[in-house]
């Protein structure tokens, strides 16, 4: 080979060299698809983020994450997940229960790792805690546990409380098993409960209207997507009616609602990625135990408080973790 020709196959190869590397990087760089409930769960997603760099990768660099949102609409869920598994995603990360049961039955060989149902065993996610069998597995709220704290919470503020309303979605695995609780706690603490039933996140106005003329005491609206784009509004329909009201993320105090009780999504969302990072390194859902949350969140909100004219027992200031004042 002459000289010319030796240095023109050197040239070709050298530009040819990081063509082939970027193809082979392409194809070898993991991605990830995320069903979130709302797109109020930006914070929850940053967390989620944050513990992929915790771990090493970095997105859009060494990473893919697609994201799909339902918009507090359950029925979008199926055809979510769908469009993520269409995108060839190594895992699916989903948000609660409905978004974890809609991954399920699309789909048995995608790993999934949910990060927010209330009761994993019951809504049939996993055969068990320790031993999720399946392709699911991920970090739980234990929501279904948290009314009657709820209650408990609402009654210190409310001392002679005996109605209480309840918002809750009938469409929801969760909201079924927490209702029974608050139902059960209902007659334990000698409180009348009104239900009402909220499907679609538009009915949630006429949903409060409707409990205008009951005279309830206080609100207890059950953890669903239904709610997640809606926090802003509950809390301000809430303080129009001048009712007392809790819900089970920090959002909702943040967004003027008087008193929010639960485990730390955004701590479940980080924690997450960890499972995902297993299973990326080759790890089975099946063989991955659920953890169950270890951080809680107490937020009150004292400007809220001050508007519906009820006092927050000073014991119960000093416990929370976060006051708005």
């Amino acid at each position: 080979m002459d000289r010319r020709a030796f240095l023109g196959t050197l040239a070709g190869g050298l530009l040819a060299a990081p063509l082939v590397g970027e193809a082979q990087s392409a194809r070898t760089v993991p991605r990830i698809g995320v069903l979130g409930e709302e797109t109020s769960t930006e914070s929850n997603l940053a967390a989620f983020r944050q513990g992929l760099r915790e771990l090493g990768y970095a997105e859009g660099q060494n990473i893919v994450i697609e994201y799909r949102y339902a918009h507090g609409v359950i029925a979008r869920f199926p055809k979510l997940v769908a469009e993520l598994i269409g995108l060839s995603v190594d895992v699916l990360v989903v948000g609660g229960t409905a978004a974890a049961q809609s991954a399920k039955a699309v789909t048995t060989t995608v790993p999934i790792v949910f990060v927010l149902p209330g009761d994993p065993v019951g809504s049939g996610l996993v055969a068990s805690l320790a031993r999720p069998s399946g392709n699911a597995t991920g970090t739980s709220t234990v929501l279904t546990e948290l009314t009657r704290k709820h209650l408990e919470l609402l009654q210190a503020v409310v001392p002679r409380l005996s109605r209480l309303a309840v918002l809750y979605n009938p469409g929801g695995a969760s909201g079924r098993l927490a209702l029974n609780e608050a139902r059960e706690a209902g007659r334990a603490m000698a409180v009348e409960l009104e239900v009402v039933e909220v499907r679609q996140p538009n009915e949630l106005a006429s949903a409060l209207s409707a409990l205008r003329a009951r005279r309830t005491g206080a609100l207890l609206a059950i953890a669903d997507p239904v709610f997640g784009d809606e926090l802003a509004q509950l809390a301000r329909l809430a303080v129009h009616d001048r009712i007392p009201a809790i819900y089970v993320t920090r959002g909702f105090a943040e967004a003027g609602g008087l008193i929010a009780y639960g485990p730390s999504f955004r701590d479940n969302y980080r924690r997450a990625a960890t499972y995902v990072d297993k299973i990326l390194k080759g790890a089975k859902p099946a063989d991955l135990p659920v953890e169950q949350p270890t951080k809680f969140e107490l937020v009150i909100n004292l400007k809220t408080a001050k508007a519906l004219g009820v006092t927050i027992p000073p014991s119960l200031v000093q416990r929370a973790d976060q006051v708005i004042e």
